[in-house]
């Protein structure tokens, strides 16, 4: 049976939560151990300097972190090539190809771009707030889409894991993709297709967006006591003020919903129904949240430590190696394409 190529990736912008392990890397592990596809998971180093270009003291550590993230939670190199975006110079020349015959006007537009200036206003009222301070609208981040898009087509991946609020992000890479492909008269470049996984929503400490930025996560790597720390400090029902108010599961904004996603239907309805009769406080219900939190990624920490820098650095550069091959050999196939000559 034909493999289909599969590529994803995630920005070295610190250790990763567990948002990211429920909505991104359990998917990826899924699909890896599927027999319908080839997978290329990265470190998008490149993508971090877009809205980090000023702050890189960390960053070498950061893709080392995010690496012991990733096989923690159980890529396996065996199954998924692993890599560093910046190892693969190819995917940077391929961005300037493309960039030749992409219209200003669909970087501008695309939703990816829209999304990350969105994170730099952090309180900003307008996306023209963003950038009229400091010009903080960058080329290189008016080229994110079309590097997005040749993160995918360097590997001619005709699928991207996403969930159903980034579809649109994919649409961009189908538009360059087909128009290189009518422009050239080939058909070299698949068109790729979002693979759609379920992504449920993981709320922060403090009810908002779960970011590393807010300061209200928890990080896959966090130990027990960390975990209890973070799971006292969510936010619970406003309007109950003594254990002895009956509460409401429907207002408690982040521990009823972790229990859904964390512990089983009868554990469930059976917080639901000690909240709303007063039996269990608050405190109690953090507690054994926690609990549960910690029985589920401990043996993802465990592996975590097991990991030492040296063998992370390996299965990067071994995974580099593999990329680096297969990027090499569509690059030559697009200069052919395009009459570049090809000098190595």
């Amino acid at each position: 049976m034909h493999k289909k190529n599969l590529v994803s990736g995630m920005r070295p912008t610190g250790e990763l939560h567990i948002g990211h392990y429920l909505g991104v890397l359990r998917n990826w592990v899924e699909l890896q151990n599927s027999s319908k596809y080839n997978c290329f998971f990265f470190v998008a180093d490149w993508h971090s300097l877009t809205t980090k270009y000023e702050r890189t003291e960390d960053l070498q550590k950061n893709i080392i972190e995010v690496t012991r993230d990733f096989v923690a939670s159980g890529l396996d190199p065996q199954k998924s090539t692993i890599y560093v975006q910046s190892a693969i110079p190819e995917i940077a020349e391929l961005h300037l190809l493309l960039s030749m015959v992409t219209p200003n006007n669909w970087a501008e537009r695309d939703p990816t771009l829209k999304d990350l200036v969105r994170a730099l206003a952090h309180g900003k009222t307008s996306e023209q707030d963003v950038q009229n301070e400091n010009g903080i609208l960058s080329y290189g981040m008016l080229g994110y889409p079309i590097l997005q898009t040749s993160d995918i087509l360097t590997f001619r991946a005709s699928l991207v894991p996403v969930g159903k609020d980034q579809v649109a992000h994919i649409e961009i890479s189908r538009d360059i993709a087909r128009r290189f492909n009518n422009i050239f008269g080939c058909d070299f470049f698949p068109e790729p297709k979002a693979l759609l996984t379920e992504t449920p929503t993981v709320k922060g400490t403090d009810g908002g967006k779960m970011s590393k930025s807010f300061n209200n996560d928890i990080k896959i790597s966090a130990g027990e006591e960390e975990t209890l720390k973070q799971v006292k400090s969510m936010i619970t029902d406003s309007q109950r003020i003594k254990k002895s108010d009956p509460g409401s599961t429907e207002r408690c904004e982040v521990p009823f919903p972790y229990y859904k996603i964390f512990a089983d239907n009868q554990q469930v309805e059976r917080v639901k129904r000690e909240c709303e009769s007063a039996v269990r406080g608050c405190f109690d219900c953090k507690k054994q949240l926690a609990e549960i939190m910690n029985d589920r990624f401990k043996e993802i920490r465990i592996r975590r430590k097991s990991f030492n820098d040296d063998e992370i650095l390996n299965i990067l550069k071994e995974g580099n190696e593999i990329a680096r091959i297969k990027a090499q050999n569509n690059l030559k196939e697009v200069r052919k394409i395009i009459k570049l000559h090809n000098w190595n």
